[in-house]
């Protein structure tokens, strides 16, 4: 009896092996006949329209500019309670009796869209920021806030649930990018648990990327464009014609480290992302939409959930799209979206996350004023470099 167990355990491993070696051809074969086509693979998505589901106590959130998602799928958002307009929270201003106000600045939905949690705004023992920006989770499951109002020159801690924990920096200290001490106008941060580092893009003030001790607080690196030493000076408008500046021109508006310890900087309106080692060490650099002019193309990113990273994620925020990237060569196999208000169009996509499924949430700065969920469909034939248009839900 326990011979044949044996023999059929042998034969059902077997049997799994082979029906994994055929997917895995499978899915060669398919990549074969695509590149042949003139096509690539790619991850798929459809836009949730149902999701998140509406807010209680007639609130409503201005723009929203911060995206971050727990060990438990938790998606926090982040946005700024003073640029809902009256005519938006006519109850805030005494203009009707129920109809609406503006919702605190923290927001946490579960992964069904129901608000869960609800927090943020100045507090005793820390300086809120003039104009909160970006959001991050670090290894324990406390939250880091920037901010890029004038005076923002620090960044802060809390709990998941509002409790304050740490601020480094302090408002209005900015000297610079040669500071040791305080920031400019931070975009976006992201720890490092492996060394309990804190990367901040450093920001729409200064032209940098810095590393700080995520304990302490203390400085322990910067850098900007290929590593140079970060200078102040003006660059002036970009041209897309003119050679790549040796400076970011800024804003620095992300700095994320990927699995294999290579850390990707967006320099948003040079339509770029620059890729380091985590010591600052250049390593290569891409260009997405490069004749964008303005505000720019590449506005935050985010990685695919397979073990390889193999796909970067990049919200733009002036050609409203996501661009899906192959991480190895920074080509952009496919792009989604489109400008609009209605589900699965952008009005100032500016950040961007993936939850343990794989599905793609963003949010929207300007008047887009939302947080929506792209669900995870697989991986498909696109054509190489095309453009998907919105992602409307098949069925």
């Amino acid at each position: 009896m326990l011979k044949r167990k044996h023999n059929l355990f042998i034969g059902l491993t077997f049997t799994a092996l082979i029906a994994t070696l055929g997917l895995g051809q499978s899915l060669v074969d398919r990549t074969a006949v695509a590149q042949a086509q003139g096509g690539a693979e790619a991850p798929l998505f459809e836009v949730d329209p149902l999701w998140p589901k509406p807010l209680p106590n007639h609130w409503v959130i201005g723009t929203t500019i911060g995206i971050a998602i727990d060990a438990k799928d938790h998606v926090f958002i982040i946005h700024r309670p003073d640029s809902v307009s009256a005519g938006e929270a006519p109850a805030a201003n005494g203009n009707a009796r129920e109809c609406c106000v503006p919702a605190p600045p923290v927001l946490e939905f579960n992964p069904a869209g129901d608000l869960v949690g609800s927090w943020g705004g100045p507090g005793q023992g820390y300086e809120w920021p003039e104009s909160n920006h970006g959001l991050a989770f670090d290894q324990h499951g406390n939250l880091w806030i920037g901010g890029n109002g004038g005076n923002d020159a620090h960044i802060l801690q809390f709990t998941s649930d509002g409790r304050f924990l740490q601020q480094v920096g302090r408002s209005g200290a900015s000297t610079g990018s040669l500071d040791n001490e305080n920031f400019s106008r931070a975009a976006k941060v992201f720890v490092d648990p492996l060394e309990n580092e804190v990367y901040v893009a450093d920001g729409y003030g200064n032209k940098r990327v810095v590393v700080i001790d995520a304990e302490s607080g203390d400085f322990k690196r910067f850098w900007g464009a290929y590593g140079n030493e970060p200078d102040d000076a003006d660059l002036g408008r970009y041209d897309p014609n003119a050679p790549p500046a040796q400076q970011f021109r800024g804003p620095v508006h992300c700095a994320e480290l990927s699995y294999d310890r290579l850390l990707y900087v967006c320099d948003r309106t040079s339509n770029r992302i620059q890729v380091f080692q985590a010591d600052g060490t250049f390593v290569t650099e891409a260009f997405i939409e490069k004749e964008t002019l303005g505000a720019g193309a590449t506005w935050d990113i985010a990685f695919s959930r397979d073990q390889w990273q193999t796909y970067l994620y990049v919200a733009d925020g002036v050609n409203e799209r996501v661009h899906i990237l192959n991480r190895e060569t920074l080509e952009v196999v496919t792009s989604f979206g489109d400008g609009g208000r209605q589900p699965g169009q952008f009005y100032g996509a500016h950040s961007i996350a993936t939850d343990s499924q794989g599905n793609i949430f963003t949010t929207e700065t300007f008047e887009g004023k939302r947080v929506q969920k792209f669900v995870y469909k697989g991986i498909g034939s696109v054509t190489r470099g095309g453009y998907q248009g919105v992602v409307w839900p098949s069925n």
